[in-house]
Formats: C-alpha cells, structure tokens, sequence
C-alpha cells in the first residue's frame, strides 16, 4: 500500500557557503516556519552537519512538530555531488569533502533526504512557484562569484545518471582566456561573474576611472566591491564601470544564446545578487545580447525574466524536488 503523506510536513533546506537556512512547509508547502543562521567556515564536516541537524529540529520544536510527522527533506548544495548516494564530494567554500549528508539526515529525522545542487533546487522553485511558472523548458542563469545554472524540462531537472550538470559558468567562451577555477581558460564566468566585474571594476577605480566606486567601497578593496557597490557607482555617473557590468551581460546573453541552440528554453530566469541589485540593466543586456547571437528563427522563442523568489528560492525548491522525487506524484499547483 502507497504511504498516505496527507497531513505531514516536509523540511527545505539551503546549505550556502556563507549561510544556511532551513523552511519547514505542510503538506502543500506552504511555509510554517524557518531559520537563517550564518555558516562558520571551516568549521568542519561533522560541526556543520550537526548545526544542519540542530537548525532543522530547531524549527520542528517550535511548530510542534514531532519527527514522526516529517515527511522527507530536501537540500540544496553547492559543489559536486553524487546524487544517487546523496553525498558532497567537495565544497571548496566550506572546506568539506566526502560528507553523506543523505545518510546522516535520514539517520537523525527518520524520513527520506533529497541531495540536490543548489541553483537547480533555485530554479526548480522558480518553475513550481515563481518566475518561470509552468514553462515546458527554463533555465536559470546566477551570476554571482561564479555564474552558476540549472534547467527544468518538462516538469524534470535536468541532471546526469550521478551527477547535477547545465554548468552553465563553465562553458568555454573564449579559448585562451583567463584562468578559470575549474583549471580550465576562457569558462563564461571569468568573464560574466560578479566577481570578474568587481575585478574590473577595481582596476577602473585604480586608473581614477570610477571616483564614484572607490567613495562608495572605501577603496579598490576586492572584497568590498559587490553588486549593491557597483549598483550605486553606475548610478553615481561611473561610466567606466557601467560599461564593465554592460560587457559582462553580453557575455552571457552569449551563453545563452548556445543554450537557446541547444535545448529551446521558453523562460530563461535571471537571478542572484547581481541581478537584484541592477535588475534593469542586466535584464535589458543580457536579452538584447541573447536575442543578437541567437539564429533567426529562434530570436523570439524565449523571454528574458527576472527571478521572484529571492533568498527563499533553494530551500523552497530543495522542498518541493524532495516531495516529488518521495511521494512519486506530478504536482497539481
């Protein structure tokens, strides 16, 4: 006999490189509670597995919730994962590598636990629920440190037979370029990541191009120049780095427009914190330059949207992926 998961609750949880937070939804996922607390990097394997631990019972307390009444959890994680196995083989932003996460969620709760790569549970949220509702295919594009990308097909995320893929930052754009951190040269997010157009931007600053950003950052400091930074300086007259930021985005209008070749988005989902802090800008960029590099007969096959969902994006679709992939049932919102 079929489990009857009516009435129980399910838990979504975003493991991110300088935070975690954990959702705790009923059984139509609607939010009844949550908690963000900040990652301690380099804490240790077994030191963040049991704070993923203690976040998650923390919320069950306080809603009343006994263990018994939890249906599954679904985590979003940054790094190579082996899906079937449900484990992090590496993440270079917290230090950890080989942790069975899967195992040991469901040796603490009693329930199943889904692994999946954080920007796919993102944009599978943003399908069920958000900006790319109801598409047949979307793709999510994150510029952030990296540029970070995910696909839903027809109502699927789109991985391998282990691994999560669409790496969508480490297509090869320019062959000979940069040096990426993947080893390889020329990947799409030494060229389109926040962090390559802060790089920029600072070296603008340095050669007194951008006053406005050095007033706005205390100085050409790396770690000081994010998107909110780089917002305000281009909106304070700084046109060396309004220029940056518009190069950046033809980039990746560039990627994809190859992913437009090559599996047919009808939504393409911009997010992250770039994006929030210049939404205009980039949207109207990066879709001019979609639109100019892909072939004729496709330039007005997909449209160009924001993201909705914001910082509640991967735990509501880590969530969401975990009901569906346990129950076995298509969703009906």
């Amino acid at each position: 006999m079929a489990e009857n998961y009516s009435g129980k609750y399910w838990v979504g949880f975003d493991l991110g490189g300088t935070k975690m937070q954990a959702i705790l939804f009923d059984s139509k996922l609607k939010p009844k509670d949550s908690e963000r607390r900040k990652t301690k990097g380099q804490e240790g394997a077994k030191a963040g597995v049991d704070r993923i631990i203690e976040t998650i019972s923390r919320i069950l307390e306080r809603a009343g919730i006994p263990k018994d009444r939890l249906a599954g959890i679904g985590v979003g994680v940054p790094g190579p994962l082996d899906l079937e196995r449900g484990i992090l083989l590496e993440s270079a932003n917290l230090g950890w590598k080989d942790v069975t996460l899967k195992d040991d969620l469901e040796k603490a709760f009693g329930c199943q636990a889904v692994i999946i790569n954080d920007v796919d549970a993102g944009v599978y949220a943003e399908y069920r629920f958000g900006a790319a509702k109801k598409a047949r295919c979307a793709i999510g594009v994150f510029p952030g440190t990296g540029v970070g990308g995910g696909c839903v097909y027809e109502g699927k995320i789109l991985r391998g037979k282990k691994n999560s893929c669409f790496e969508f930052g480490h297509c090869q754009v320019q062959p000979g370029g940069a040096l990426c951190g993947c080893g390889q040269r020329g990947c799409l997010e030494t060229l389109a990541s926040r962090l390559a157009i802060s790089a920029a931007a600072a070296q603008a600053a340095l050669r007194g191009e951008a006053p406005n950003l050095l007033r706005i950052a205390g100085g050409a400091n790396l770690a000081e120049i994010r998107s909110r930074a780089l917002a305000e300086s281009i909106k304070a007259g700084d046109k060396a780095v309004e220029r940056i930021v518009k190069d950046a985005a033809e980039w990746l209008g560039v990627g994809i427009s190859i992913a437009v070749s090559l599996i047919a988005p009808d939504v393409v989902v911009l997010g992250g914190g770039l994006v929030e802090a210049m939404p205009e800008l980039l949207r109207s960029e990066v879709e001019e330059a979609a639109r100019s590099h892909t072939m004729r007969s496709m330039r007005n096959s997909f449209e160009v949207v924001e993201a909705e969902l914001g910082d509640d994006a991967t735990a509501t679709g880590a969530a969401a992926w975990a009901q569906r992939s346990i129950t076995g049932e298509e969703p009906k919102d």
